[in-house]
């Protein structure tokens, strides 16, 4: 790149020299033929001329004349000359005499030209002018300069444009070098193909990444994004080189540490570090880990549920058997059939009503939760609910999510649920305060103030994702879904 660039100073630098001296040499030639010009009008229209032209021997005092505006004007010579091209005067005495060499056909006719052409003293620039006299040319003057004097000045131009070629061959060469310095110290020594190397595997790696990727500039603007990020956050095609607060991306990239925000109907984890060229941002989708998260969380509670029956059904059997042991087998035998008669009827009541086997399993967990919590879970008398072909994740989520708030804010929890030609309503109402807070299913919003907030997120995730609506009026949350197409 060095020897490139300097190869480009030199090839420049010698182009304008020579240009210049193109140029210098058109200047130089223009002034000769001016100053011919003017040397040979002015002998022309002497007066002196024009007396010494009728005197038996012209050249006697035509010579002395001609001489003297020689050597005032700079010129190489000047030539008085009949019409005929017969020479009055010249520089050199042994020419005086002889015929002109060059054209006069033009003088003749009256007109001053001027003409490069090859004479006594070698090329010149020269002009030829009439002297008129009375309507009539009694001779001609031609004055001119060698062209080996429009050298010697040339040569003396290219002496200083030489020195001023070198100076600037100097300045660029040493200006391409300071430059190339401080690209190698900008680029940590890469060469070009080092360079295009790195940008191939960093272009690769940034688009091949299935996690987001966005660096932001310290003045907030968004200097780089990959695809899997437009993907995750929706961000348009042009969104590199706009602002965060103009892509909606301000409270996304607010905190420093990693959190989980709701972005559309996807779930992200977002994690921010400063760092010299702004900061960095990583995103990751974990929308299908959210909700395996619940449907862990609900067999969790189904397994607690189970573990909470199992103890109190050992603690029952436990006593059923101290009283046979003790021979009172009446007391036993009421106290074994009132436990299982009210197990019995809540589990026909659940299944009989709810014919979805996830959701009735959900139903018959949380009824055991809330009762191990000290609170009531009841599924009202008017619910039915066949399996209409909802997604059963879906409706954990939903039924999940509403019944865990609701046992957290209440002690009595209604459950109700059915399906008609409108759709499959979902109420669950609590003898609570219910929410004050218009946004709660946002993001972020809890009443517990752990910061987490996702639940009843998620629930309005999956409502929108079923096509359905909600509603929140005091501490009673309905849910309205679309039944689906072949169910109906």
């Amino acid at each position: 790149m060095l020897v490139l660039q300097l190869l480009v100073v030199v090839v420049t630098v010698a182009g304008g020299a020579a240009l210049a001296l193109v140029q210098a040499h058109e200047l130089l030639t223009e002034e000769a033929d001016r100053t011919a010009v003017a040397v040979a009008v002015s002998v022309a229209a002497s007066p002196d001329v024009l007396d010494a032209i009728d005197d038996a021997d012209p050249s006697a005092r035509l010579q002395p004349y001609a001489e003297r505006v020689r050597l005032a004007t700079g010129v190489d010579f000047v030539t008085i000359m009949k019409p005929d091209g017969t020479r009055y005067t010249h520089p050199n005495r042994a020419e005086i005499g002889k015929r002109f060499r060059g054209h006069t056909e033009r003088a003749l006719a009256g007109e001053t030209f001027t003409e490069t052409y090859t004479g006594t003293l070698g090329p010149s620039e020269r002009a030829v002018t009439p002297v008129v006299a009375g309507g009539r040319i009694p001779a001609l003057v031609s004055a001119g300069i060698t062209v080996d004097k429009i050298s010697a000045r040339l040569r003396d131009q290219l002496a200083w444009a030489g020195l001023l070629v070198a100076v600037a061959l100097s300045l660029g060469a040493a200006g391409t070098w300071l430059v190339t310095a401080r690209l190698r110290r900008q680029t940590h020594g890469l060469g070009p193909v080092e360079l295009g190397r790195i940008h191939e595997h960093h272009d690769a790696v940034l688009h091949a990444v299935r996690e987001g990727l966005l660096l932001v500039g310290r003045d907030g603007t968004l200097t780089l994004c990959n695809d899997a990020a437009r993907l995750l956050l929706g961000l348009p095609a042009d969104a590199e080189g706009r602002h965060v607060g103009e892509l909606g991306l301000a409270e996304v990239l607010a905190d420093d540490e990693e959190r989980v925000h709701l972005v559309g109907e996807r779930v992200l984890a977002v994690n921010s570090a400063a760092s010299r060229l702004g900061t960095v941002v990583t995103v990751r989708d974990h929308t299908e880990l959210q909700a395996l998260t619940g449907q862990l969380d609900a067999e969790r509670g189904f397994a607690d549920s189970l573990r909470s029956a199992a103890h109190e059904a050992a603690n029952r059997l436990h006593t059923v058997i101290t009283l046979v042991e003790l021979g009172r087998t009446e007391q036993a035998v009421a106290l074994g059939t009132a436990e299982l008669r009210a197990a019995q009827e809540l589990t026909d009541r659940v299944v009989g009503a709810v014919r979805e086997p996830v959701l009735a399993a959900l139903l018959l967990g949380k009824t055991a939760e809330a009762a191990e919590r000290g609170g009531e879970l009841v599924l009202t008398q008017d619910s039915e609910l066949d399996d209409l072909g909802l997604d059963p994740r879906e409706l954990v989520t939903i039924v999940g999510n509403l019944i865990d708030n609701a046992i957290d804010a209440a002690t009595r929890v209604e459950v109700h649920l059915r399906a008609d030609e409108a759709g499959v309503l979902i109420r669950v109402s609590d003898d609570g305060p219910g929410p004050a807070d218009t946004a709660a299913f946002e993001k972020g919003w809890t009443t517990k103030g752990d910061g987490r907030g996702l639940g009843l997120a998620l629930v309005g995730q999956a409502v929108r994702r079923l096509g359905g609506s909600i509603e929140v009026a005091g501490s009673a949350f309905t849910v309205r879904l679309p039944v689906p197409e072949p169910a109906r």
